[in-house]
This record gives structure tokens, sequence and C-alpha cells, in this order.
């Protein structure tokens, strides 16, 4: 089903090409359907790569998908055209009066920055604490999974002994939970990180539940409130180049940096990356919209 996305946005024509049915909002205003709100706070560098990587999953929703881009107020978006900022993303104070069906937050690359050393912290915390009473089913993706569980339960965070880079296998622990309706017992997600949170945290927190880990890469995703807020560690948003262009990035910036692992066949970086978690992501995302946005949404997000 469609997309419904703001005119010109540089994700629509590559979308198109994979034959993702997309939309603009010239088009969607004519339609007599009520869509589906979904706020992305999109912290990360690049963001039309983000921004283009999360649409691909959001596609696959049963029903009109209106799309609004967050950014942090008076943060410096170096890595993207300012044109482009001003002409899709909204502020906090923009969208603040608005209520949402879902959000998703992104990661950042601030994770080896203590939380309150983060300069956009202050922010952070108030957007949080708005998604609890204006978001039906907020997702949080890696640093921002890390921020939430701090923020609202206290889990701590720990720093790796180095980076945590590949895509890595992961077991199911609540198979009747809707969001891994379709799922095999073992699914495979890519993880980019240097620092961890551990299950024997989370385990003391008696409103968490995790929901999925890895032998190699810990847990993975953690869910609250009956999926309200549902914390993924890893990047199932990620494209089949996107840890691979990572890693040239380190490398070039003489960072040291392992070669991702179980991502090159035979561990050769001069070899195509082997695609191994698109299905469970589509599912991932599918599943989240229709069971913990879709289902338990009011039909007036106002009257709420």
């Amino acid at each position: 089903m469609p997309l419904n996305i703001p005119d010109k946005l540089p994700a629509i024509e590559l979308l198109r090409s994979e034959n993702i049915f997309v939309i603009d909002q010239t088009r969607a205003s004519h339609q007599d359907i009520r869509p589906l709100r979904i706020v992305i706070l999109n912290l990360m560098p690049v963001k039309i790569t983000t921004e283009t990587d999360l649409l691909r999953l959001l596609s696959n929703s049963p029903l009109q998908i209106e799309i609004d881009f967050m950014k942090i107020e008076d943060h410096e978006h170096r890595h993207t055209p300012a044109e482009h900022m001003k002409m899709f993303y909204k502020t906090f104070p923009q969208i603040a009066g608005r209520r949402y069906d879902g959000m998703i937050i992104t990661g950042a690359p601030v994770e080896q920055l203590e939380f309150d050393e983060v300069t956009y912290w202050d922010e952070m915390r108030r957007i949080m604490e708005w998604s609890v009473t204006h978001v039906t089913s907020t997702m949080f993706i890696c640093w921002a999974a890390q921020a939430g569980l701090f923020h609202f339960y206290g889990v701590p965070k720990y720093r790796l002994s180095g980076k945590l880079s590949g895509i890595f296998r992961h077991r199911v622990l609540n198979d009747l939970a809707p969001i891994f309706r379709g799922f095999d017992d073992e699914y495979y997600v890519p993880h980019s990180r240097y620092t961890e949170v551990r299950a024997a945290d989370i385990r003391k927190v008696p409103a968490l539940e995790i929901m999925s880990a890895s032998d190699e890469a810990g847990v993975n995703m953690v869910m609250a409130h009956n999926g309200r807020q549902i914390f993924i560690t890893g990047h199932s948003e990620y494209s089949r180049d996107t840890l691979n262009n990572e890693y040239h990035r380190d490398l070039a910036r003489k960072i040291p940096i392992d070669i991702p692992q179980h991502y090159y066949p035979y561990d050769d970086p001069t070899m195509t990356p082997v695609m191994r978690w698109r299905s469970a992501a589509n599912l991932l995302f599918s599943n989240w919209l229709n069971y913990y946005v879709y289902q338990e949404t009011p039909y007036n997000l106002d009257e709420e």
C-alpha cells in the first residue's frame, strides 16, 4: 500500500525504482481515508540515506501513511543540505501540539558520550516524555534505544572493548508476541555500535521484557507497556551497503576498525555483502505498524 511522503523528497524516485508504491502529498490529499500519522526523529548524520532506508520498510503498511520528519532544534546538520532540512523537517515546537499513531527515533553517532554530555540531551528528554502522551507506539533504534531505556527506566549503557559491527543471529524469546508474527526462531540483524545495554540490568525492571537476543551481540529488542515502547539495539533498517560504507569511512579516517563480522563472503571486503536480514526487517516494521500502531490507535487522534 502507498506511502504518503512530502512532495519532491529525494527518496521518492529511488523507492519507485524499486517498485515500492509511494504517492506524494498532493495526490494523497484527494484520497478519502484516514492515514496513519508517523513522525520520524532522524538523528543520523546522513539524513537522506536514513529516510530512504526507513521509508522502504514502512511501505509494507496496509494503510496510507503520513510521514513527518523531525529534527533537533538549533543543531548543525553538516551532512545534509540546509535546503533539504528546511523543506522536509520540522522542529519539536512545530509538532508538539499534534498526536501521532507511531514514532521512530533513530540512532545517533553520540553513543561514546555520556547522555548528559550530548548537546541536545535536554531536548531529547522532552521529546521522549512527549511521546508518552502523544504517540500510540514509539520505536527507539540503537542509541535512541539506549537513551530511552536510561531515561525511562534507569538502565545504564556500557562501553565495549571495540566497535560491534556486523550481521548477527538472534533468538526470538517470546514467539507469541505479535511483533514476531511470521518470524523464524532465529533471524539476522545488523549492529553498529560501541556500547551496549545488559540483560541483567533490564531484568531488574518489571516493566521491561527482553524479546530477542544474540549470543554475540547481546540484547536486541526490549518491550514496555505492551508495545507502546519498543527498544531495538540493532539496525534492521540498514541497506546492503551501509556497514560497508561505514567500514570504509572509518578506514579513511584512520580509525582502528575490524572487518564487520558475518557480512562479507569469506570476510573479503572486496566482495558484495550478503543480504540476510531483509525479510525479518520487513516483518518487523509491518508487524509494528499493524499490531502496535494501527490496531491500537484511535480513529480520531485529536480526541484521545
